[in-house]
């Protein structure tokens, strides 16, 4: 069984990669194992997506890389 760890005392930051604007910051936090849980800034008790943290970094090269 998996469990999922309290987010209640994460730090949250906005991602260097949200355009800054009111309607497009996506928040991501740091320090969690294997893990990288990411949320919609203006929602902030809303619904928390799940990455794995290779899956996450191969999606942030894609990203660099201007593939998408």
């Amino acid at each position: 069984m998996r469990t999922i760890p309290e987010l209640v005392e994460v730090t949250w930051r906005k991602s260097s990669y949200s355009d800054g604007g009111a309607d497009n910051c996506l928040e991501v936090a740091d320090g969690i194992p294997n893990a990288v849980p990411v949320r919609d800034s203006k929602v902030p008790d809303g619904p928390v997506l799940w990455f794995r943290a290779t899956a996450w970094s191969a999606f942030i090269e894609t990203v660099k890389e201007d593939q998408l």
